[in-house]
């Protein structure tokens, strides 16, 4: 089928990108941001869980998304930061 996504098209298209040097994976490699999950936690308001619904998603993980990507925004880089 034309226009839908193969099973491993998401493996080929990250390889891709590794290729051509990713910026997210080279701060990565600068950055522990690990570091941070414990000043998040505390900033971050999440449910108990209580009530139901979906859980939330990981602090460092909302950590990453808000930074700037070096050179740019790139709407296909906002995948690779989990």
């Amino acid at each position: 089928m034309r226009g839908q996504a193969g099973f491993f098209d998401l493996d080929e298209r990250l390889k891709a990108l590794s290729a051509k040097g990713d910026a997210l994976e080279r701060l990565g490699t600068v950055v522990d941001f690990e570091l941070f999950r414990r000043d998040l936690a505390r900033a971050v308001l999440c449910s108990d869980g209580a009530k139901g619904g979906r859980p939330a998603f990981d602090v460092v993980f909302m950590f990453k998304v808000i930074l700037p990507p070096p050179g740019g925004s790139s709407p296909s880089l906002v995948g690779r930061m989990t």
